[in-house]
């Protein structure tokens, strides 16, 4: 029997936690990344390294995988369509991958979908962003709207390509990337959430539990699994749109559905990731199928695993680089003070703010479980010395 081979194209953390829950099942992995030194590209046997953007370079790299999917979204669509053109799964498609890409054609659809979203609308010029700002208020009501978000519609993350504005004057800077920029409204939340799914291609889908995502600085610090005091109600409503999100996009393999939960009850679509994400990182150690377990199966479309959690709290917190740059001695210290830590490193260099790993807990006393998760995250960064 011939095991599958599946095309990984981007070399980071995301490609590398994917390729590991592949090794049980006997899956191959070819990886497509950027250098030799790339996450990823440590540790999966096969690497080719070359540019993602160039369409030659995919496809002699697609040549002899049984499907190709992603660390990232940022391949040229266009190419993708090519690849597909040429007989290649690709998973997700193209046509659902868009969405992921380019947050003005995430908006539009969406809002054809009836999924609930922030006010928006692509703006031309700062005097255009007064004027949404403006459109935003209430009838008879004083001021000039603002503060708005800015954003580009294509290459941020964490935090980039984004602009908290207070002022038509404070919104010059995302129109010199040349690229459209959507205005949204601030929205009021309470705190922001994730829905966390995983839909094959004959159409099985599985739902994570929904979780708190807590953000320092626009990048992710903290996930709790579940997302504690959230109502039966919208936690189901919130799993029922991620799962009509997937189904009318067409989305194969994970998709996580960022989401702002207002102080009033509501639930908003904030952004969209077609590949293993941040707030997922807790099924590693926190449920019975991890995503990026049931990702490989869904881009193989092999049957799905349980989505289920195997404890009552699994927190999840970042590792960023600090001062400190030896991690490796800072173990000592984690592990004799917790034997239940989980600890992923990613073998990148340490660089103050990067992400270079993280750390899962779990149990029965969420208190302590954060108090666990955070200490360690601390601890392995150096911003905690005992």
């Amino acid at each position: 029997m011939t095991f599958p081979v599946v095309g990984m194209v981007g070399g980071g953390q995301l490609a590398r936690m994917t390729h590991e829950a592949g090794i049980p099942l006997g899956i191959r992995f070819k990886l497509l990344s950027d250098t030799p030194q790339d996450s990823a590209a440590q540790v999966v046997s096969e690497v080719v390294v070359g540019d993602y953007r160039d369409l030659d370079t995919l496809r002699d790299f697609a040549r002899g995988c049984d499907v190709i999917t992603f660390d990232h979204e940022q391949v040229p669509t266009e190419h993708l369509r090519a690849l597909e053109a040429a007989g290649v799964p690709v998973r997700p498609g193209p046509d659902a991958l868009v969405h992921a890409q380019d947050k003005g054609v995430m908006r539009a659809r969406l809002t054809e979908i009836g999924a609930p979203c922030p006010r928006h609308r692509i703006v031309s010029d700062p005097a255009d962003v007064a004027a949404f700002a403006a459109e935003g208020l209430a009838e008879g009501a004083e001021g000039d709207g603002f503060p708005v978000i800015l954003k580009t519609v294509r290459g941020g993350y964490d935090g980039k390509g984004v602009w908290f504005v207070r002022s038509a004057a404070e919104a010059e800077d995302p129109f010199r990337a040349g690229v459209p920029v959507l205005a949204e409204e601030k929205v009021d939340f309470a705190r922001e959430l994730a829905a966390n799914i995983v839909r094959s291609p004959h159409g099985q889908a599985v739902a994570y539990p929904v979780v708190e995502s807590q953000q320092v600085d626009g990048v992710c610090d903290t996930v709790i699994a579940p997302a504690p005091g959230l109502p039966s109600q919208v936690a189901g409503e919130a799993q029922e749109l991620a799962l009509r999100i997937a189904s009318e996009l067409g989305v194969v393999g994970h998709l996580a559905v960022e989401l702002f939960e207002t102080r009033d009850g509501r639930i908003l679509v904030n952004e969209l990731a077609m590949r293993p994400h941040n707030s997922g990182h807790w099924t590693q150690d926190g449920a019975i199928t991890s995503q990026f377990a049931n990702h490989v199966r869904a881009v193989l479309d092999l049957p799905l695993g349980d989505p289920r959690p195997r404890a009552t709290w699994t927190v999840m917190a970042n590792v960023l680089g600090g001062d400190y740059p030896d991690m490796y001695q800072a173990y000592l210290h984690c592990m004799a003070r917790d034997p239940q830590l989980k600890i992923h490193m990613y073998g990148k260099d340490v660089k103050p703010g990067r992400k270079v790993g993280h750390v899962n807990t779990y149990g029965d006393d969420l208190d302590d479980v954060l108090e666990r998760a955070r200490h360690a995250a601390g601890y392995l960064r150096g911003t905690i010395t005992e």
